[in-house]
């Protein structure tokens, strides 16, 4: 009879995982991610939204501004009546316009920092900010070669579906 070697393979443990190309990857995307960021500064508007919470009933303030963003153009209230109506033109919204109408009103009111922002359900965002910054300040020009000055307007704004 044929001797026969029987040889037991041995058994190896599992193979160690070679980190070496993760490694590569990772030592040349973290300096481009780092390189190609784009660094933005974020900032942080308070706005007055409107509650369920139960409470006393709010007193209804003296003076409001109500900015209303239409489809056709800004109609700028004082809640109960249309002060201006500021037609939309070749496709852009006259912030200037709106920006003059408010100064003269935060001269005839000084002591009133309220305002509200009344949205059509089809606006941009992008117009309703524009409209936040017209309302919240504006940049009044220097005199005599100094830098102009921006100054606060109506500071405590509050958004919502236009009527």
């Amino acid at each position: 009879m044929t001797r026969r070697h029987h040889y037991r393979r041995r058994r190896q443990g599992p193979d160690d995982l070679d980190m070496t190309a993760f490694l590569n990857l990772m030592v040349g995307l973290i300096p481009f991610l780092l390189v190609t960021v784009v660094f933005s500064r974020v900032a942080i508007v308070e706005l007055s939204l409107p509650s369920t919470a139960g409470g006393p009933a709010p007193t209804r303030p003296a003076f409001r501004v109500e900015v209303i963003v239409r489809e056709a153009g800004l109609e700028l209230t004082n809640g109960s009546q249309v002060i201006a109506a500021i037609p939309r033109e070749k496709g852009e919204y006259d912030l200037q316009t709106l920006s003059q109408f408010v100064m003269s009103l935060k001269r005839d009111h000084p002591d009133t920092d309220d305002a509200s922002v009344l949205l059509e359900p089809q606006i941009e965002y992008d117009h309703l900010i524009r409209v936040m910054d017209v309302v919240r300040s504006a940049e009044l020009p220097g005199t005599d070669g100094e830098a102009p000055t921006r100054v606060a307007l109506f500071t405590d704004i509050s958004i919502g579906d236009a009527p």
